[in-house]
C-alpha cells in the first residue's frame, strides 16, 4: 500500500473520470465522422461503429493508466511526464484495439472514427490531467482548507518526519503546534485540541512514553480528534483502529468517526447538489419570510447571523430568517433570569421566547426559519444532516470534555433531535447521547430515514416552537 487511504480514493475517482472519458471521446470521434459526411447520424446514434471499441476501451484505458503511474504524483507531475504516460497508454490501447480489429474483422467498424477518437482521449486526458493538478494545488494555496495538525514527537523525531514526507504530502498540513511527550501536559493538550480546532494528531514518537501517548489518544478520542500513531500497542473503548499510510510510512489510526469512504463522500455531493435545488424549490417560501419580516418589524435586518462552532470546533457564521427582536442577544441575560431555560447544561431553550416576535413564531412553527442554512450547506460549512451546530460561547460552556465529540462531524440543518420532536427532549446529555449514536452509526440509509423524518416533523410543526 503505497498510497493513503484517501488518495487511494482521489486516484479510484478520477479512474472512474477517465473511463467516462474514453466514452466521450470515441462519441465525439463518431460525430465528427458524421459531420465530415462519412456516416449518417443514425449510424451515430446507434453506436454501431462504437461499441466493441468502447466494450474494450473503457475498462482498459484507466488500468494502463494506472499501470504507467499516471495517478501518483498528481500534484508535482511535470507536463512532459503526463504527455509521456498518456503516449505510452495511447499506444497500448491502438495495440489492442488494432489486433482485435484483425482477428474479429469487425464489419461495422469506421477507422476515422477510430483515429478521430484516440487523437481526443488524449487531449481530454491530458486536459483533465492538469485541471486536477490545479485545483489540487490550488487546494494548497488556500490556507483556509488545510487540515490543522499536531504532531506529538522529540524535535528531531519530528523534524525526520517532515523531511521525510516532503511538501508533497506536508504541503496540504497547517502544523499547529508540535509536542514533546516528554514535557506533555494532558490537561494543556485538551485546551490546544480545542482552541486550535485540530483535525489529526500525529504521534511520530519512537520513545517508550507509552503512558504518555495512551492518555493523548483518550482526549483525541473524547473529542472526536483523529490520532495516527507509528505503533500498535494502543487498545481504546470508542475508536476504531485501523492502518493507513503516510507516504511509504506504516501507521495506526484511531477513528471515532465515520471513516473516509465513497458512501461518506456521496453525503458531501449530495450536500453541494441538493442545496441549491432545494434553494430554488423553497424560493416562494423565502419571498414569503422576507417580505413578512420587513412588514412586522420594518428598518430591522431581514437575516439573522451567529458564530456556530462547526466541524472540530471551527466556528462560522450561520444564516436564518430573524424571528426574535433587533436586539435578542443583548436580552439574553435578562430572559434567562426571568424565565429560567427549559433546557439543562450549556445550551438555552425557551418554548415561549417573549423575544420572538408574532411572526417569527410563525416561521418557527413551519420551520421556514432555517431555510438560508441551505447557503451553509452549499459552502461546505454545514451538511443536510448532522448534529445541531450550537454558538460557539455554549460550546465553550460545555462542562464535559464527551460532548465535544459531536464536533467531529459537520454540523447539519435536522438531526435525530430535531426530526424527533425537539421541544420533547429537555436533557442536554440525551441531546448529545442522540448526536453519538448518530456519529458511532453513520450510513447513507441513517440520512435518508432522518430526511423522511423531517418531512412529517415539519408539515405537522412537530416539536417546532
Amino acid at each position: 500500500m503505497t498510497n493513503s487511504r484517501k488518495d487511494s480514493l482521489i486516484s479510484e475517482g478520477l479512474q472512474i473520470v477517465d473511463a467516462l472519458l474514453v466514452f466521450v471521446a470515441f462519441w465525439l470521434g463518431g460525430l465528427i465522422r458524421f459531420t465530415i459526411g462519412r456516416g449518417t447520424q443514425d449510424e451515430v446514434l446507434r453506436g454501431e461503429s462504437l461499441s466493441w471499441i468502447l466494450f474494450i476501451a473503457v475498462p482498459l484505458t484507466p488500468l494502463a493508466l494506472r499501470q504507467f503511474r499516471f495517478y501518483q504524483h498528481l500534484r508535482h507531475k511535470s507536463f512532459s511526464t503526463a504527455i509521456s504516460q498518456i503516449f505510452q497508454v495511447l499506444l497500448i490501447v491502438t495495440l489492442v484495439l488494432s489486433s482485435f480489429l484483425v482477428f474479429t474483422k469487425q464489419p461495422d467498424t469506421r477507422r476515422l472514427v477510430f483515429g478521430f477518437g484516440l487523437l481526443i482521449l488524449g487531449v481530454l486526458l491530458f486536459t483533465r490531467d492538469r485541471l486536477t493538478q490545479l485545483w489540487l494545488n490550488s487546494r494548497l494555496r488556500n490556507e483556509s482548507d488545510h487540515e490543522r495538525i499536531v504532531i506529538v514527537g522529540t524535535q528531531k523525531e519530528t523534524a525526520d518526519l517532515l523531511a521525510y514526507l516532503g511538501l508533497g504530502i506536508t504541503g496540504s498540513w497547517n502544523v499547529v503546534a508540535q509536542l514533546d511527550l516528554f514535557s506533555f501536559q494532558v490537561s494543556n493538550f485538551f485546551e490546544l485540541l480545542k482552541n486550535e480546532s485540530v483535525s489529526r494528531v500525529i504521534f511520530a514518537a519512537g520513545s517508550s512514553e507509552f503512558d504518555k501517548v495512551a492518555l493523548a489518544v483518550e482526549a483525541c478520542e473524547l473529542q472526536g480528534v483523529e490520532a495516527w500513531i507509528s505503533a500498535s500497542f494502543i487498545s481504546s473503548r470508542i475508536a476504531r483502529p485501523t492502518f493507513d499510510v503516510i507516504g511509504n510510512k506504516p501507521m495506526l489510526v484511531l477513528r471515532s468517526t465515520p471513516e473516509l469512504s465513497w458512501a461518506l463522500l456521496f453525503k458531501a455531493v449530495i450536500d453541494r447538489v441538493g442545496a441549491p435545488l432545494l434553494i430554488l424549490a423553497t424560493s416562494p417560501f423565502w419571498i414569503f419570510a422576507a417580505i413578512g419580516i420587513r412588514w412586522s418589524d420594518p428598518g430591522a435586518p431581514i437575516l439573522f447571523s451567529q458564530m456556530r462552532a462547526g466541524r472540530y470546533g471551527k466556528p462560522f457564521r450561520i444564516w436564518k430568517f430573524r424571528t426574535m427582536v433587533a436586539n435578542a442577544p443583548e436580552l439574553l441575560d435578562q430572559v434567562k433570569e426571568d424565565h429560567g431555560n427549559q433546557m439543562d447544561g450549556p445550551v438555552f431553550k425557551l418554548k415561549n421566547d417573549p423575544r420572538i416576535f408574532p411572526f417569527g413564531a410563525l416561521l418557527r412553527k413551519l420551520s421556514i426559519d432555517e431555510l438560508p442554512q441551505l447557503l451553509n450547506v452549499f459552502y461546505g460549512e454545514m451538511s443536510l444532516v448532522g448534529p445541531r451546530p450550537l454558538p460557539t460561547y455554549e460550546v465553550d460552556a460545555f462542562s464535559e470534555i464527551t460532548y465535544r465529540r459531536r464536533l467531529s462531524v459537520k454540523p447539519g440543518i435536522t438531526c435525530e433531535w430535531q426530526a424527533g420532536g425537539r421541544n420533547k427532549i429537555t436533557s442536554f446529555d440525551a441531546w448529545v447521547k442522540m448526536d453519538l449514536e448518530y456519529i458511532d452509526n453513520w450510513s447513507l440509509l441513517l440520512d435518508l430515514k432522518i430526511l423522511l423524518k423531517t418531512i412529517p416533523a415539519v408539515l405537522f410543526s412537530k416539536g417546532a416552537s
